[in-house]
């Protein structure tokens, strides 16, 4: 797994992870800003990380960041939002 990063110029967080064949590929989220929020549009992992868990540690990954950098998460993706429902312990960073 590589460090979870925002790349602000792209208003997208990434975050890589070692596929089966030792490969890096990434999971991402797309995001608009208002003020401390970011929306979350979408959020895709690359084919290759699909069904291993990838995205949930990414979402938590986000999670975490959203609480250190003190941002509020609005999620719009229907993964994000289904994501959050399933893991209440994160409703603090939730705008």
């Amino acid at each position: 797994m590589t460090t979870f990063r925002d790349v602000r110029a792209e208003h997208r967080f990434e975050q890589g992870f070692t596929d089966a064949e030792g490969e890096v590929r990434v999971v991402f989220a797309d995001y608009a800003v208002h003020d401390d929020t970011r929306v979350i549009l979408h959020v895709e992992a690359d084919p290759a990380l699909r069904g291993g868990g990838a995205a949930g540690r990414f979402m938590q990954s986000l999670a975490a960041h959203a609480r250190t950098e003190k941002l509020k998460l609005q999620p719009r993706c229907s993964y994000a939002v289904l994501w959050h429902r399933r893991h209440p312990e994160y409703d603090d960073v939730l705008a």
